[in-house]
This record gives C-alpha cells, structure tokens and sequence, in this order.
C-alpha cells in the first residue's frame, strides 16, 4: 500500500493510565487528531448520523469499565459477547488430519497436511518443522494476509518449489523478500500455516472462473481483479446464511490449534501466533478466543474503530467486520483479553490503511487494560516509519519476542 503522506511519531507511548480506569475517563484522554487537515468523509451527507451512533458507544464489555475487577470473570463474559456475535459455530469435529506429502526443505521438513474444522470443511495446511533441537517443539501458527493476493495463501509467507516471479515479488514488497514462517521452522519452531477461507486453495472459482494455472503477472492480476469484485457478494451471501466472515476465520484459526496441540512433535504449553495484515487480525483474535496462545504479535491491524469510520473504511475488506460488535467492545478492548500473556503490536506510522489518532488511542487502551491486570510489562506497541509492510527489521523485533513468549 503506497502511502499518500508521510506521517511521523516519536517512539514511545508516552504516559501509562495506572489504576483502575473508568472507560469514559480513557475516552476523554485519547490523544489528539493527526496534524493533518480530516478529509472529507466517504459517505457523504450520512456520516453525521454513523458516527454519532459510534461515539455513543459505552463498550460496556471493555475490561476498563469498573465493574470488571477480576480479569477471568471478563474474560469469559467478553469472549462469550464475541462468540455471539461471530454467527458461526459448527459442530466440533474430530480434526481426523491426513498427511499428504512430507518434503526435505533442507533446514527443516514440510508437511502438506488437511484436517477437518467442521463436518463440512477441510482446510489445507503446511506444517514445518525443524531439524534443530528435540520434541516437543516449541509451535507458531502462522497467519497469512490478505494483500489483495487470492491465488495465495500459507505460500505468501512459506518457501515453495519454482516460485512464480509475481509471488517473489509479492513477498518483497510486504514481506522483506523472506518466507518468515520458514525462517521461523530454521529458527527451531514447528510452523503451521493454513489457507485462510477464499485464498489459495480455498479460493472462490466462479462460473466465469479466470484460470491462472500459467501464474503469469498478467493473469494473476486478473484473477486476483475478479477475486476482489466478489468479495462483497460472499460477504452478502454469508450475511445472510445468518454468519459472518471473521466467524468463519477464527473458528478454522482456533481449530488449527486444536490440531497442532494434539501432535506429539508439539509443546502445547508453548504455541504463540503470528501474522500481518488480516494475518494481524486473525492473530489478535486468536490470542484473545484461545488462552493456549501463549504469545501474539500483531503486524498491521490495530486502531480503535471510532475513528477510521470517517475515512478509514473504503479500502478494507468485506472480511472484517461483525455487525454490532463496537456497541459492545472495541478492538483493542478484544486483543486486550490476550492477557496475561505477552503481546507485541507492531503499526508503521506510514500506513493509510488507519488513522493515526485510531493507533495511538488502540495503544493507550491495552496498556491500560494491562496494567489494570496486574501485568503493564507484558504489552508492547512498536512504531515504526514505514507504510503497510511486515519487514526484516520488524521480523527481528517479532522474532525476539517470540523466542521470550515461549522460552
């Protein structure tokens, strides 16, 4: 995502809110507007009366509200709010997996693996596991983005045989030019990573289907077109089959896990999730609905929501959001239930994809969520001057957080 401008921030989160703190006291608080002049809205003559309703939002699932003085007793009251609202919870199933090949990568080896999330679905997985050290390793599930790139999914962030130049060049782009789940598996983790519903294998192939088996820039980029125009009929029509988009993400998320807990290879004490983008979103979702996260980092997914709903709106995916959720808690009151377990959130100060004033205020919040909990250590948010991208250097900072998460 190339940036518009250039916006700067001196590190730090500057003063911590210690105590308990009452949720309108933090809204009063919440830091000023970048220094830039607000941009008309994208809706119009309607805004006035969306936003007003978002700012009379209490979030009365926040742990910041003082009803809330046990951080178990909120946790599982919120965690049953979100799952209510996710509109999606099938039958538990048996994972009944199936390894389908197993390649030497060198350093490490790659299994193909499917496993059931729920009767009816089967989701494709790569599980790497290293040469290095002994089992039960120590597991992170990684969690692809979304970058406008369907024909992909687990290959974005994994090496692959005879990689296609528009996926090298993808991966350059976002990635820093690495296949970071690999470099993870060389680094001694058993790595997995799923196809998220709608990409790679998953992906939509419609009646007018663009095939794209040549992987040529130019058909790759038609695929990925049309892909994207019908993003929001599959919104539509899981909206109306009465579920919602991130239901269907977390529930195969979270039933990864129980898969990767179940294999002997693996510590299920030491499991911690990782991802930019929508891959930031799974995982700040995952490590707050599945307490066997032991650690999270979140890449370029973090705002609270009142404020991108001016401007912020018109270039995310259908795959966000859940209706009536920010009546009840806001985005970073939802990450904020990772705790006690650390949590590292990394946002570019460049990136345009949210405002600003929306990550600075996200920030504040989980701080004070918590250091309410009795844990002000185990939270960090890290800025860095660069647009919408998970680079090398914020890979080495993921990565060291990582290996103190799940020593």
């Amino acid at each position: 995502m190339k940036p518009t401008r250039r916006q700067f921030l001196q590190a730090g989160l500057g003063a911590l809110l210690t105590g308990p703190v009452a949720l309108e006291t933090l809204q009063a608080a919440a830091p000023a507007a970048a220094d830039a002049p607000l941009p008309p809205p994208h809706v119009g003559s309607l805004y006035p009366l969306i936003q007003k309703q978002a700012d009379r939002a209490r979030h009365p699932y926040s742990f910041l509200n003082r009803r809330y003085t046990s951080l178990a007793g909120w946790q599982s009251s919120a965690r049953k709010r979100i799952r209510e609202l996710l509109l999606y919870r099938p039958v538990p199933v048996s994972p009944q997996a199936e390894i389908l090949e197993r390649s030497d990568r060198g350093d490490y080896w790659r299994e193909s693996v499917r496993f059931r999330t729920a009767p009816d679905v089967t989701v494709p997985a790569f599980v790497l596991i290293p040469k290095t050290g002994r089992p039960p390793y120590p597991a992170v599930v990684a969690l692809h983005d979304h970058g406008a790139m369907y024909r992909w999914g687990k290959e974005k962030i994994c090496e692959v045989e005879n990689e296609p130049p528009v996926l090298t060049a993808f991966k350059q782009e976002c990635y820093g030019g690495r296949s970071y789940a690999s470099d993870l598996a060389r680094a001694g983790y058993l790595v997995i990573s799923i196809d998220a519903f709608y990409f790679g294998q998953r992906r939509l192939l419609p009646a007018d289907y663009l095939p794209v088996e040549d992987e040529t820039p130019e058909d790759v980029s038609a695929f990925n077109a049309q892909s994207s125009r019908y993003e929001e009929l599959m919104a539509r029509t899981l909206f109306t089959a009465g579920i919602t988009w991130p239901g269907v993400l977390f529930w195969d998320d979270i039933r990864t896990v129980d898969y990767l807990a179940a294999r002997p290879d693996v510590d299920p004490k030491r499991i911690g999730c990782i991802g930019l983008s929508i891959g930031g979103f799974r995982s700040a979702h995952l490590a707050a609905l599945d307490a066997r996260i032991k650690t999270a980092v979140v890449v370029g997914w973090m705002s609270s929501y009142g404020p991108m709903i001016r401007s912020h709106i018109l270039n995310h995916t259908w795959m966000i959001y859940v209706p009536g959720l920010y009546q009840s808690l806001d985005l970073p009151d939802i990450v904020s239930l990772t705790a006690p377990n650390p949590l590292l959130v990394i946002h570019g100060t460049q990136d345009t994809l949210f405002p600003l004033e929306g990550v600075r205020s996200a920030f504040r919040k989980i701080q004070a969520a918590y250091t309410k909990a009795g844990f002000p250590d185990r939270f960090h948010g890290s800025y860095y001057d660069r647009p919408h991208e998970f680079n090398r250097a914020m890979q080495t900072e993921a990565f060291a957080w990582l290996k103190n998460g799940l020593a």
